[in-house]
């Protein structure tokens, strides 16, 4: 069986649409964890595959008369763009990473919209504003625009480390240069890929489900529409306002533990059940009322059942690990903090990595004698050999499962695929009419992706020349900015980004779980470019971050083909919000830094403020980039990290061995590079909320799918896209009026929940 989003398990249990159902909502006897029987007078069966997905929680209709080329949509595109770029940057210091909601933009530009469609007259020059309703596809290139501009950008990340650690502020230009380079090299690959990653039912994109179910709630008109909106709403509303509590009045709401009360001066409760502040501990058990950190990277709504429960697996082997390890004592783990990304000398205290770089910033054999090799805490240990194992397990899986897929996306590599490529490459791009040839009648094409065949397409020249231009640009500011990286190691980076695009692009375009390779890539750049630690840097910059880009873009585009937005408008919007965001990212990121300096560069930060990416960033690149031989090879001290993608090769083998000859066993639920990724998925950041999370996530893709599946199919998406956009609307409020992101922050006055000097769940504080 091949790796696949969604759906029943047994399809040979599945109810068909006539199916009769039982009062009892009992299981199929010859069913299993996702085939059940629905409610009485349901007309409808278990969503199951991809595309009954993706034509049945979302519409498939197209209207060629909505038009998404207006001064209005610019407008607001790209002052959305501006205030997402702002927000993104933001988000990049935060204690627990979250990402900018594409419900949250979604939700403000249809705002916009309906407010300059109601009040702009729409005669003389005010028409442009208000050419007519504010229309679907015009939210779509807005929604595109601004979350193209809302991501806090890697290259500040490398920018932000060079201020922090070293004590170099770059010169603006060649930083805003850095940033676009980085930004759109992965545009430019993943483009090239859509055929593969894109127009496929298979690659179904579940987490941008929700955000098309809103646009059909806002747009479609009838009976069925008002109720969606209505409930849309109630909802946005009610999550709007309920946030102003855990997130400023009642912290203690971010995670209540009853082991924390029992007991607050208890350090062992402290690492295993707290989590409310960054770093604190495990949250085991503590139930969260926040939903920005319930939904803060992947809304649980979305996530298909399968990768949830894989999901799980890690999340308990996770704590059991973490647990073992730290008691244990491995790698000295009591001699360090529990969870910390930073380098610590052997006596617990943090190591200055400047003492010992030369001018050149590169490790200076005598100074690295003279201070000691550094240590990781024992938990980002952990992570680094989890996140490796997952990753290697992640070409093994998709070669053992999906291998008819892999060598479709690489048929192109054959003589004659590479002749039929090179014969129907437009180079005159700009004369490019880009209608496609393909039979509209065949059974197999995805019903989204037939109806965007009228229109135009940004064909694969326009892709090659974004990628060309960041390419020759990359280059200029590697040597112009004296990063250390050679011409040869960015060539290595741009290829490892490639087929890592090819295989992770893949994986979350299907399970909507995203991984992280930024370990690999380092790795492969320390060992590269020895005691480089700044060349590590810009290694990944250019490895993991294309990687990361080309997902993005991939994502955004998947929304266009649902939203039937002209290809050519999305490509417009894509690089327009890019471009700007790059240049928002950087002046934001100055902005903090200058305000927050002593906070970024602490161990634990606070509940608003945290350098632990800057700090994850930086650690890594010295261990890998300066100390990779010294740390991490074979009889080193951290050995079996390089070694777990070895061990990670084989991982998926024994599950396929079971299927293919115990398929009765149902080893195929399993996503074995799930599983290992989230091993080490408590490193770092704000845990109190995963109890939450996994409720929400069983409640909606387990219980509400297999019981009440009509009401899933109308209502579920939806609720989630009210949920966040209700709550990232709050956030942004409180992080610029209370929590300090202008400058000056004003805590809510101290009292039982909200402990402003200590943790807000009441465990004890740790150093």
């Amino acid at each position: 069986m091949s790796l696949t989003a969604a759906g029943a398990i047994n399809e040979h249990t599945m109810l068909s649409e006539k199916a009769p159902s039982t009062s009892d909502k009992s299981f199929d006897g010859k069913g299993d964890v996702e085939t059940a029987t629905i409610e009485v007078a349901s007309e409808e069966g278990v969503l199951s595959t991809e595309r009954d997905i993706a034509t049945h929680v979302i519409s498939v209709d197209d209207d060629p008369s909505l038009n998404p080329w207006t001064f209005r949509a610019f407008f607001i595109g790209i002052g959305l763009s501006t205030f997402g770029g702002v927000l993104a940057e933001i988000y990049y210091f935060k204690p627990q990473t979250v990402l900018v909601s594409l419900m949250f933009l979604a939700v403000v530009s249809y705002v916009l919209g309906v407010f300059m469609e109601t009040f702009i007259p729409r005669r003389g020059l005010l028409r442009y504003l208000n050419p007519g309703p504010f229309n679907k596809k015009e939210n779509a290139f807005v929604v595109i625009m601004a979350s193209a501009s809302a991501n806090s950008a890697l290259g500040t990340e490398v920018l932000a480390v060079q201020r922090l650690y070293y004590n170099i502020t770059p010169n603006a230009g060649a930083s805003v240069f850095l940033l676009f380079s980085s930004q759109l090299l992965g545009y430019g690959i993943g483009g090239m890929m859509r055929s593969i990653l894109l127009y496929p039912s298979k690659m179904l994109y579940p987490g941008v489900l929700p955000l098309l179910s809103m646009f059909d709630a806002l747009y479609e008109g009838g009976m069925a529409a008002r109720k969606k909106l209505r409930v849309f709403y109630m909802v946005f509303a009610a999550i709007f306002f309920w946030e102003l509590f855990p997130e400023w009045m009642f912290p203690l709401l971010t995670g209540l533990s009853i082991f924390c009360l029992a007991a607050p001066n208890n350090a062992a409760v402290s690492r295993v059940f707290g989590g409310t502040n960054g770093n604190e501990g495990l949250g085991l058990l503590s139930i969260c009322f926040d939903w920005q950190y319930i939904s803060g990277g992947i809304n649980p709504m979305t996530i298909p059942l399968k990768a949830q429960f894989s999901n799980f697996l890690g999340y308990i082997l996770c704590m059991v690990v973490f647990v073992a390890v730290y008691y244990n004592n491995i790698w000295e783990a009591q001699n360090f903090p529990f969870l910390s990304q930073l380098l610590f000398y052997e006596n617990g205290t943090q190591y200055n990595q400047t003492l010992i770089l030369n001018a050149n910033y590169e490790v200076d054999p005598t100074l690295l004698a003279e201070q000691g090799m550094p240590y990781y805490s024992s938990t980002w240990v952990v992570n680094l050999l989890s996140s490796n194992m997952a990753l290697a397990a992640t070409f093994t899986h998709l070669l053992l499962w999906n291998w008819d897929d892999l060598c479709s996306a690489w048929s192109w590599m054959n003589p004659s695929g590479i002749k039929k490529v090179w014969a129907n490459f437009d180079w005159k791009f700009w004369q490019a009419d880009g209608m496609r040839k393909q039979d509209v009648d065949d059974e197999d094409i995805d019903p989204h992706y037939k109806q965007m065949l009228k229109y135009p397409d940004a064909p694969d020249s326009w892709y090659f020349i974004v990628f060309l231009l960041s390419f020759v640009v990359a280059l200029v500011v590697l040597y112009k900015t004296n990063s250390t990286l050679p011409w040869w190691g960015f060539l290595i980076s741009l290829l490892l980004a490639a087929i890592s695009i090819l295989f992770f692009g893949a994986l979350a375009a299907i399970t909507g779980l995203t991984f992280s390779i930024q370990t690999f890539i380092q790795m492969i750049g320390g060992y590269l470019h020895k005691g480089m630690p700044v060349a590590d840097m810009y290694f990944v910059l250019y490895g993991y971050n294309t990687v990361y880009q080309a997902q993005l873009l991939l994502r955004d585009l998947k929304i266009a083909q649902y939203a039937k937005l002209p290809p050519r408008a999305a490509f417009t919007a894509q690089i327009m919000g890019t471009l700007l965001g790059a240049v928002l990212n950087y002046i934001m990121m100055n902005s903090i830094i200058d305000n927050q300096r002593e906070i970024l560069l602490s161990v634990q930060g606070t509940n608003i403020w945290s350098g632990q990416q800057p700090q994850m960033y930086n650690s890594q690149a010295i261990a890998w980039g300066g100390l990779s031989y010294e740390l991490f090879s074979a009889g080193q001290r951290y050995q079996w990290v390089p070694w777990a993608y070895v061990v990670g090769l084989f991982v998926p083998v024994p599950f396929w061995v079971i299927h293919r000859y115990w398929p009765k066993l149902r080893a195929d639920y399993l996503y074995t590079p799930v599983i290992a990724y989230y091993i080490g998925w408590l490193c770092v950041g704000i845990n109190s909320s995963l109890l939450s999370y996994f409720a929400v996530a069983f409640l909606s893709q387990w219980w509400l799918r297999t019981r009440y599946p009509r009401w899933f199919a109308k209502y579920n998406y939806i609720i989630g896209a009210a949920l966040d956009g209700g709550t990232q609307v709050m956030v942004f409020i409180l992080s610029f009026a209370v929590q300090g992101a202008a400058g000056t922050s004003h805590l809510f006055p101290t009292w039982w929940g909200a402990d402003q000097g200590g943790n807000y769940d009441h465990c004890l504080m740790l150093n």
